[in-house]
């Protein structure tokens, strides 16, 4: 599955921060490595705030991850879990 292209809207639902273990487990069950350059766009048009708090426009080394709901964009070793519609 890649990237989803038709996103019609994103809703952070948590970070790693505020979930348990066992809710985080959920979120990172069959997460696949995601396109970050794609993840990044989609952040910066849905979720404007998120992009400039993270400063996205700038280097990442962490790789992004999707799931079949959920993006998971990994920043500072935090992860973030978006849900996105199609």
């Amino acid at each position: 599955m890649k990237t989803p292209r038709s996103v019609k809207s994103l809703e952070l639902v948590a970070d790693c921060t505020r979930v348990t273990q066992a809710q985080w487990d959920i979120y990172m069950k069959n997460a696949t490595k995601a396109d970050k350059r794609r993840v990044d766009r989609l952040v910066k048009i849905h979720l404007p705030i998120l992009y400039h708090e993270l400063a996205l426009d700038s280097y990442n080394p962490y790789n992004y991850y999707k799931t079949k709901n959920h993006l998971i964009l990994v920043h500072s070793s935090i992860e973030y879990f978006i849900k996105f519609k199609e």
